[in-house]
């Protein structure tokens, strides 16, 4: 686990973070985009998973890397922390509301994430 920030200055809205790190996902041309809300879940880790793809270590590196950026950028806020960014088959960005986790293909298709909170409310992006 890679500490980035301990604390955040700043509160975000939870739809206009999502946007932003949507957005930044998107700058990079992650892929398979989906959204969990998982608010009226009990005992959820979150408010919100926001789920993608990359083809290659180098490219999830640098969507993970676009997310904690922008996010950074707009908002002074940083993520509380990241982890994975050595094997990068899988890199999660913790923001406490919302986790963002950026998967290789093969590695998401193993651990099913989506199936796991099945029961949550699911919005899908288009590929740009």
């Amino acid at each position: 686990m890679n500490k980035i920030s301990a604390s955040n200055s700043k509160s975000v809205a939870g739809t206009d973070l999502n946007h932003l790190i949507i957005d930044a996902i998107q700058d990079i041309k992650g892929k398979n985009i989906v959204k969990l809300d998982l608010r009226s879940l009990q005992d959820a880790p979150a408010d919100y998973f926001i789920i993608c793809e990359g083809d290659s270590s180098t490219q999830i590196k640098a969507i993970s890397e676009n997310i904690g950026k922008k996010i950074n950028e707009k908002t002074g806020v940083k993520p509380y922390h990241t982890e994975g960014m050595d094997g990068a088959k899988w890199v999660l960005v913790d923001f406490f509301d919302t986790i963002v986790h950026v998967f290789y293909p093969e590695t998401r298709a193993f651990y099913e994430i989506e199936e796991l909170w099945g029961d949550a409310k699911f919005t899908q992006y288009e590929n740009v």
